[in-house]
């Protein structure tokens, strides 16, 4: 049974909590704590990449004020892993509605387990159930990237956070199923978003 286990990620700054909670999933069957990290560094960034995750369980806290409703999108760059937020910190119900589930530090052992089975299944469905038509400053957003600019030129050009603009992509992404630029491009120029003259 243990490779059918599930690897979490922790990112969590508290090692009292991340503890905790390692070994609640370590004494449920299918899951198991693959990696803690602290918070989020260059050094931190490349033990993202590779863990393999299934399931980030991330604290917001790590994340300064303004940028904690895009915390999943700064995450989502790194990994497509299904991403879970630990409400250690007050935010609006739109920032938390990113995540694919949320636990409280407050759940129980069980509660934790069956939201943390949530978040898989509700991810899985994502791609698939996400084929929503782009919205008017995704549309904005695709045409940028298919001009080739970059995040900081479309968020200083849009008048956007660099956060926004990677949450916008990444839902450009996950609406359209295209992931890389030349993908992208050919996406709008079929779509006449653009024209072939605008492309370079």
């Amino acid at each position: 049974m243990n490779s059918e286990r599930k690897n979490i990620l922790l990112v969590v700054p508290s090692m009292l909590v991340a503890r905790g909670l390692e070994a609640i999933l370590d004494s449920a069957s299918e899951f198991r704590v693959s990696a803690i990290l602290s918070g989020i560094s260059s050094e931190s960034i490349i033990r993202l990449k590779n863990t393999g995750a299934d399931i980030i369980i991330i604290d917001p806290i790590i994340f300064d004020y303004s940028s904690r409703a895009n915390a999943r999108s700064a995450i989502s760059q790194y990994s497509d892993a299904a991403i879970v937020g630990l409400r250690t910190v007050n935010m609006d119900d739109e920032s938390w509605k990113q995540y694919d589930e949320t636990i409280n530090i407050y759940d129980s052992p069980p509660a934790i387990v069956k939201k943390l089975r949530s978040a898989l299944a509700i991810h899985q469905e994502a791609p698939r159930s996400d084929g929503d038509e782009l919205s008017a400053r995704e549309k904005e957003i695709l045409v940028c990237v298919a001009k080739g600019m970059l995040n900081k030129e479309i968020a200083d050009q849009l008048n956007l956070s660099i956060y926004t603009v990677i949450t916008h992509r990444k839902n450009i992404t996950r609406k359209t199923g295209i992931k890389t630029v030349a993908g992208l491009t050919v996406y709008a120029l079929l779509n006449n978003l653009i024209d072939y003259s605008s492309v370079e």
